[in-house]
C-alpha cells in the first residue's frame, strides 16, 4: 500500500473546508485513505502545526480543536506517530487550558519519569510532569 506523509496544509483544508477547491481535493484524499487505497502518515510535528494554525489563524477554541482533530487522528487509513500521546495532549490542553506543545512535552517527560526545564511555571503546574526552572 502506498504511504503518503501528509502536510499540515492538506489536513487544514480538510478540517476547515477553506478554500473550497483545495478542501475538495483533501476530502478526496481522505476518502481514498478510508477506502484502503493509500495510508496517510501524520507526524507529531504536523499535528502541532495544525493545532497552532487552527488556534491562531482560525481562532478555534481548544475544545473545537480537540473535537475536530481527534477524529482525524483516529480515522481509518490514517497512521499517526505517537497517536495516543497526541490525543491525550489535546485533551490536557483543552481541560487544563494550556498550550498543546506544553502538554506534549509534559507527557513525553512524564512517561520517562524525567523533568521539564521551563520558565512557564503557570502551565506546567497544571500538567502531569515534574518541572524545574533554569538556573
Amino acid at each position: 500500500m502506498k504511504r503518503l506523509w501528509v502536510d499540515a496544509n492538506v489536513l487544514l483544508r480538510f478540517l476547515t473546508g477553506d478554500p473550497k477547491d483545495m478542501a475538495a481535493k483533501a476530502a478526496g484524499l481522505m476518502l481514498r485513505a478510508e477506502q484502503g487505497e493509500i495510508l496517510l502518515v501524520v507526524s507529531p510535528l504536523t499535528v502541532a502545526e495544525v493545532v497552532w494554525v487552527l488556534k491562531s489563524v482560525y481562532r478555534y477554541s481548544l475544545a473545537e480543536i480537540t473535537e475536530a482533530v481527534v477524529p482525524l487522528l483516529s480515522a481509518d487509513g490514517v497512521f499517526v506517530e505517537e497517536r495516543e500521546l497526541l490525543i491525550r495532549a489535546l485533551d490536557l490542553a483543552r481541560d487544563k487550558n494550556v498550550d498543546f506543545a506544553d502538554a506534549v512535552l509534559a507527557l513525553q517527560a512524564a512517561r520517562r519519569d524525567e523533568a521539564v526545564c521551563t520558565f512557564d511555571v503557570t502551565d506546567f503546574k497544571k500538567l502531569p510532569a515534574s518541572w524545574t526552572s533554569p538556573g
